[in-house]
């Protein structure tokens, strides 16, 4: 059976037309699900997969898998941005306590060049968010920033948007379009309405991710 997309004069064993079947319906998809799929050996596999991307039918990247070649990238990239978790990217969060002064806090997110501080209490348990804004909202007042602690200006809990490590990283894509915030704390659960803060992830983050995988990392 001849594929007609490429015309290429290739005929495609079964075995070969069942692989292409697989990457289409799947794609993106490591090599090892493939051979699973089919109960076959990865050596078995390889002599296949070697057909098919050398006609062009399919492609592989590291970190990312066999794909169709015929597929339209914007739906390759959503799926490949659904397969990787949050725990994979996240970054180290800054934190404070909720007792820290509003101009120690910014001295803190100058130091740290970021946009956003994580407010946590003496069990490192998040209680609130703080941003540029909401400092800079502050210091055009005339209030002393040494006296305020930063309890006063946060955003608080249930207010905040946040993601867990195990959610995909289109989730965290989605949440920070909808929500227009620069980034979400990355979370584990410690009771009911009780978060510990494990991580961040920015836009930073996220566009560090494309690159990676645009450069095949």
């Amino acid at each position: 059976m001849l594929f007609d997309k490429e015309a290429l004069g290739i005929e495609l064993n079964a075995r070969q037309q069942e692989i292409l079947k697989i990457v289409k319906t799947s794609g993106p998809i490591s090599g090892e699900e493939i051979a699973n799929r089919l109960n076959l050996s990865r050596a078995a596999l390889r002599p296949h997969l070697a057909v098919l991307t050398t006609s062009g039918l399919i492609d592989a990247r590291p970190r990312v898998g066999y794909y169709y070649a015929g597929r339209e990238l914007t739906g390759l990239v959503a799926d490949l941005l659904k397969r990787i978790r949050v725990g994979e990217i996240k970054s180290r969060p800054v934190m404070i306590k909720e007792t820290t002064s509003v101009y120690d806090a910014i001295v803190t997110l100058f130091l740290e060049d970021v946009g956003t501080i994580y407010v946590v209490d003496d069990e490192g348990l998040l209680q609130g968010v703080v941003s540029r804004k909401d400092f800079l909202k502050t210091a055009l007042g005339a209030a002393d920033l040494h006296k305020i602690p930063v309890a006063v200006i946060m955003t608080r809990l249930p207010h905040l948007h946040m993601v867990l490590e195990e959610e995909s990283v289109y989730e965290v894509v989605r949440r920070i379009v909808e929500f227009e915030v620069d980034s979400l704390p990355v979370v584990r659960i410690a009771g009911d309405n009780r978060f510990r803060v494990v991580g961040r992830v920015t836009k930073t983050n996220l566009a560090r991710l494309l690159v990676d995988l645009g450069e095949s990392r």
